[in-house]
């Protein structure tokens, strides 16, 4: 356990009602992000993760201790977790206190998630979509190139069944039209769950020009997570 202590995490959520569906979670988060998506509502761990101050790991297994029958689980996330040579030793510290554990990922290291699914470290994993799969799209979001076939293996290994699984897709109208959206959920047919969040204005750090645009109604929302759920689940 001690060298957990010098694991760096740079952020702890004692409990989350959001995090994961029909859970109450504890969230830990880890630094650094190989994507730059242009709305990302955590840029701080992606842009300066070492201005962050660090939460030490026997704080938070102390106070997961304290929340042992309250808390189901703990979700980690980030940035991008699957960067870190500690994940599995966190996660492994974490179910050996009896939690259930989530991982938070955009996908890019299949082989990684892959490993922690054989090792049983993760009982749910949460993957982030960032638009139709194909290079210019997801590059147009991410900033990223070349990253779109290592994102395919990861949905891949989802859509096998190992673990349970959603997707999510943040959802900008002058990026994803509402036909895009619906091709998402086709090429992620068989899915366990498609998500579709908002786009938030107020948290785009990493394009600034973001911030004057219109996201969708909570109407139009409403409207293409019912269409979208009607697509997965096609055979």
């Amino acid at each position: 356990m001690e060298h957990l202590q010098k694991i760096p995490i740079k952020g702890f959520i004692e409990t989350s009602f959001v995090d994961w569906h029909s859970k109450i979670c504890s969230v830990i988060f880890f630094p650094r992000c190989n994507f730059r998506c242009r709305y990302c509502h955590n840029a701080d761990l992606v842009l300066h993760p070492d201005a962050l101050e660090n939460v030490g790991f026997d704080t938070i297994t102390k106070r997961l201790a304290e929340l042992k029958g309250w808390v189901d689980g703990v979700c980690v996330t980030g940035g991008e977790p699957t960067l870190s040579p500690h994940l599995s030793d966190v996660l492994a510290a974490v179910k050996k206190q009896g939690f259930l554990t989530k991982l938070d990922t955009n996908g890019s290291n299949p082989e990684r998630l892959q490993h922690l699914i054989q090792d049983g470290l993760v009982d749910y994993v949460a993957m982030d979509i960032k638009s139709s799969l194909d290079e210019r799209s997801y590059c147009r979001i991410t900033q990223t190139p070349n990253m779109l076939e290592s994102v395919k293996k990861s949905i891949r290994i989802l859509l096998s069944g190992q673990v349970e699984h959603e997707f999510r897709c943040t959802v900008l109208p002058s990026f994803h039209g509402a036909e895009d959206i619906y091709r998402i959920a086709q090429e992620l047919n068989g899915a366990a769950r498609l998500r579709i969040q908002n786009f938030n204005p107020s948290s785009t750090i990493l394009d600034q020009s973001l911030c004057s645009l219109q996201p969708y109604s909570d109407e139009d929302i409403t409207i293409i997570q019912a269409r979208v759920d009607e697509l997965i689940s096609m055979h």
